[in-house]
């Protein structure tokens, strides 16, 4: 999750639909905090574009679908990219189930196979996945990943090697809130990790510091505006929404290459930050 990103999928608003009256229509029961307002979320989704083409990594568009709502310009959720293939989710929120199969053709297309595919009553989300190295996957148990997703994930990975680990996620705001694991962890390198460390269980930070990782804790006054939620670029650059300034300091203190878009439109008002607007495919 934190090597050089060589190739990424997104998807811009207009293809999520930003522009189309019946769907913003939804705005409300899809928990987005006003009325998208499309030339400005399709102008800082570009701008996200912009950097990530800037520090050398393609980036494909999602296919066009009619099923897709306004959350698809969320890429990283229904889809986890692995060392032998796509593995497409089952969104627990469920205008976001549709997307998974959309991931997978638009992927296949440029040449990335599906690997597996999590069915009901499974449901997995991947901002609630971590990879904590190439064989330990770190996976969030919430609202919107269940205990019955979490175990078809080892089952499609155990043949290879890989351990999957479950993570218990805090009540927060509620069901229908997007809380993920990554809401609260977005790892920086290989040793270093941001975190709104209060919100984390405490067997998940006694985990990772047995990992040896150290830890920057976000500016509590910015969790709000999505401050933990940071794209890891590699060789210590990071991506991250310019609002966040206090928490964006501490990480150029401790060392960090630090990027910034405006995100008030595209990111905090659908309360998905760089990390969720983006679906790694390859890194170095």
């Amino acid at each position: 999750m934190v090597g050089t990103l060589e190739r990424v999928m997104a998807c811009s608003p207009q293809t999520a639909g930003w522009d189309r009256p019946e769907t913003v229509a939804r705005w409300r029961e899809l928990g987005f905090h006003h009325a998208p307002d499309f030339l400005t979320a399709e102008s800082q989704h570009e701008a996200l574009c912009n950097e990530l083409k800037a520090c050398g990594a393609e980036v494909i568009e999602l296919a066009p679908a009619e099923e897709l709502s306004l959350d698809a310009v969320y890429t990283h959720d229904a889809s986890l990219a692995t060392d032998f293939g796509l593995i497409l989710m089952r969104p627990g929120k469920a205008n976001r189930v549709g997307e998974a199969a959309i991931h997978g053709s638009s992927c296949q297309a440029h040449g990335v196979p599906t690997f597996g595919t999590i069915v009901a009553p499974g449901a997995t989300e991947a901002g609630d996945i971590l990879w904590l190295g190439a064989k330990t996957l770190l996976v969030g148990r919430g609202y919107r990943t269940n205990l019955a997703g979490i175990e078809q994930m080892r089952s499609l990975l155990a043949p290879k090697g890989v351990e999957v680990l479950s993570a218990p996620l805090p009540y927060g705001p509620g069901p229908s809130a997007c809380l993920h694991l990554m809401s609260l962890i977005s790892l920086l390198n290989e040793g270093t990790a941001l975190v709104d460390l209060s919100w984390l269980a405490v067997e998940t930070v006694e985990l990772l510091q047995s990992r040896g990782f150290q830890f920057i804790p976000i500016d509590d006054s910015e969790r709000n505006t999505l401050a933990c939620n940071v794209l890891a670029l590699g060789g210590k650059r990071l991506l991250a929404i310019e609002e966040n300034r206090k928490t964006n300091n501490r990480l150029r203190h401790a060392g960090f290459d630090v990027r910034t878009f405006p995100g008030r439109e595209i990111c905090i008002n659908g309360s998905g930050g760089p990390t969720c607007l983006t679906r790694p495919l390859l890194r170095a």
